[in-house]
């Protein structure tokens, strides 16, 4: 997606300009209309790093300096401009049309992509196993790409600097290092990418060291090419197999699943087959096609199209509240992109580029690069700090307003219906039960997969007994009821929390969650360490939108391993499970929409499996959560759910006098 035209270059191809119009076009395409990945953000990236490589080895050859200083400082203020503008465009309009629920991922992703951090930003979401799922797809989703691009552009002048002070001192040719270099890149990032895309797709998707490889092939194919030599016949075949490559990709190959592996090898021989055929005459070629009026038109504006489509998409979707895009949607949606496109490179990108006064030094172009980013940052940082005032005066306002589930007690009062729900949309991500910090001292586990999941808080005074809570992110959520007695009966807490992974020997994971067993044996082996007076688990597993409802594999004997020990057991039974994100559908249907509730009996089993489990206290907190028949989402004004089936920790800790009554009756509280 580099925004670099015709004039940046000493050899302009005008057919890869249009090798550039047709990747984008089919990105596009691909996105609007067939809700797939195309490949042509991997001809992007090999594209790049071809005329980045061919610039710089142009220069060492001429024996001149390299200027890493003023190429960084030219490359982003030429491609930040656009992209600012782009961001304030989707700030704009979050704030106006899209669900409050989302700001907080879209305030997080615009920092992540004004600092070129994006890739990042998705890959630790797409493995984090509390992160939330989003109503819909971001709309600063496709800045992952500029983002490895900008992370290449600082990488790749520093390899031809090393390059050029070792060629220079052993005086050795630097044409032979480049190539070492970039092949060593080349094949240790692509046998890394192999690696990475088996074991955790998600997350090498959008991983920097998976990508490097691409690069490092366009790189090679730049400092190579003087070699390459065909007859027209045969760069004609070459060209058209790879032009053919790239426009099948996307619908031979799943690309958002399967790359970037050596599946990604498919564009990137394509691509290199396009631009071999066109570094020679073939008058048969594909050259021709690529160097046509139209794709160079079109070519013109492929970066601010590769910018503007995405969030035009996206926020289409989120005004109509559908799911895909027709036809005649679908070419209405591409064709106020090109229309914008045309605007913001007009208007913005192409000014940039003439202001070469800003390329006569490093300072200059960065204070353009320092504007730039202050242009976004600045709204973002007043927009964030007016949300959070808000939600603290919301919550000061109304303070006495949300009794939860103390509301469903004899003689409660009655709840006002005139005051904003909690917890406010904008605050969801802070809704996960957390303690005070790590467990640290006596309390720190010895084993390493153990201690990565320990948390603790302490008794600001006289410690009266230690407790442990310990399973997956049910038992986490019920930790809120926990935490409120602990404060008030003066318990330390050490809490053990794996997302996905029950704390019952036999019960299996979730998908992907490999190091569960050990987990928990480390887990077990440190809380007989311990010995904490009483520890609190899970005892059952409910299914999503069903009353089927179990006890957990191997429960008795974690619980008979546990009393062993002189320790006290809790159990929790589980919360009813949804298909759909309840959180989401009160925040656009309301709190009494039909829709957002579900009758008692169809998503709660009708006796407690675990109720007869020996040597355990199983409470059952299931009538505060559907009272009567229904299974509520809103109740005394606070929103029982968070997401499909975790309960919100603002609910969670009204549920603290509740449980505290039930521990009194088994005589765990005195």
């Amino acid at each position: 997606m580099d925004s670099a035209g015709p004039g940046d270059r000493a050899t302009y191809r005008a057919d890869i300009d249009g090798l550039r119009a047709l990747a984008i076009l089919l990105v596009v395409v691909y996105h609007v209309w067939f809700g797939r990945v195309s490949g042509g953000v991997d001809v992007f990236l090999m594209i790049s790093a071809f005329f980045l490589t061919a610039s710089f080895a142009r220069r060492l050859d001429a024996g001149r300096r390299l200027g890493v200083g003023r190429y960084w400082m030219r490359k982003f203020r030429r491609l930040l401009p656009a992209a600012a503008v782009t961001m304030l465009g989707i700030l704009a309009a979050s704030l106006l049309v899209y669900p409050s629920s989302t700001w907080p991922a879209i305030w997080r992703q615009t920092w992540a992509s004004l600092l070129y951090l994006q890739n990042w930003e998705l890959a630790f979401t797409n493995v984090d196993y509390y992160a939330r799922e989003e109503s819909i797809p971001s709309p600063l989703q496709h800045f992952w790409s500029l983002s490895v691009q900008g992370q290449v552009f600082i990488i790749w002048p520093l390899v031809f600097l090393v390059v050029a002070v070792i060629a220079r001192r052993a005086r050795l040719r630097a044409s032979s290092l480049l190539v070492a270099a970039f092949g060593a890149i080349f094949l240790a990032s692509l046998v890394f990418s192999i690696v990475e895309t088996s074991s955790r797709q998600s997350f090498a998707y959008f991983d920097t060291r998976t990508r490097l490889w691409e690069f490092a092939a366009g790189s090679l194919l730049a400092l190579l090419l003087p070699r390459f030599a065909a007859s027209p016949p045969v760069r004609a075949v070459l060209g058209w197999m790879g032009l053919a490559g790239i426009v099948t990709c996307g619908i031979a190959l799943d690309v958002q699943g399967g790359f970037p592996g050596y599946l990604a090898l498919w564009p990137v021989l394509s691509t290199a087959a396009v631009i071999l055929s066109g570094s020679g005459p073939s008058r048969w070629g594909p050259a021709a096609l690529l160097s046509s009026r139209p794709l160079r038109l079109l070519a013109r504006d492929a970066y601010a199209l590769y910018l503007v489509h995405w969030p035009v998409l996206i926020t289409w979707l989120v005004v109509t509240d559908r799911t895909s895009v027709g036809w005649l949607a679908g070419g209405a949606i591409i064709a106020i992109s090109l229309v914008l496109a045309r605007v913001l490179a007009a208007g913005v990108e192409e000014p940039m580029r003439r202001l070469r006064r800003l390329d006569g030094s490093a300072w200059r172009g960065a204070v353009a690069v320092v504007a730039c980013v202050a242009v976004v940052a600045a709204p973002l940082t007043l927009w964030q700090w007016t949300e959070r005032a808000r939600v603290a005066a919301l919550a000061q306002d109304f303070a006495g307003s949300y009794p939860g589930a103390m509301s469903l007690l004899p003689g409660a009062d009655d709840v006002p219906d005139d005051v904003p729900l909690w917890p406010d949309a904008t605050s969801l991500d802070d809704e996960w039960v957390a303690l005070d910090g790590p467990c640290r001292d006596l309390y720190a586990p010895t084993d390493p997969l153990v201690a990565e999941t320990c948390a603790e808080t302490r008794s600001d005074g006289w410690v009266r007994d230690l407790v442990v809570i310990v399973g997956d992110s049910h038992a986490q959520q019920w930790a809120g009821a926990v935490l409120p007695i602990a404060e008030d009966q003066g318990w330390d807490v050490v809490a053990l929390f794996k997302g996905g992974c029950s704390f019952a020997l036999e019960e299996p994971p979730v998908d992907g969650v490999d190091d569960c067993p050990q987990w928990r044996d480390g887990a077990l082996a440190f809380i007989e360490e311990l010995r904490p007076s009483m520890v609190f688990g899970m005892a059952t597993k409910s299914l999503p939108e069903s009353a089927d409802e179990r006890a957990l594999g191997g429960l008795e004997a974690t619980v008979d391993r546990l009393r062993e020990s002189g320790t006290s057991v809790v159990l929790f039974r589980d919360n009813p499970r949804f298909e759909q994100n309840i959180f989401f559908c009160v925040e656009s249907a309301g709190p009494a929409a039909p829709e957002c509730r579900r009758p008692r009996e169809a998503v709660v089993a009708a006796e407690n499996p675990a109720s007869l489990v020996r040597g355990a206290d199983v409470v059952d907190l299931v009538d505060h959560l559907c009272p009567d028949s229904w299974c509520l989402p809103v109740i005394g004004n606070v929103i029982v759910y968070l997401d499909h089936n975790h309960l919100t920790h603002s609910y969670a800790r009204t549920l603290g006098p509740v449980l505290a009554a039930r521990l009194t009756a088994i005589g765990k509280l005195g």
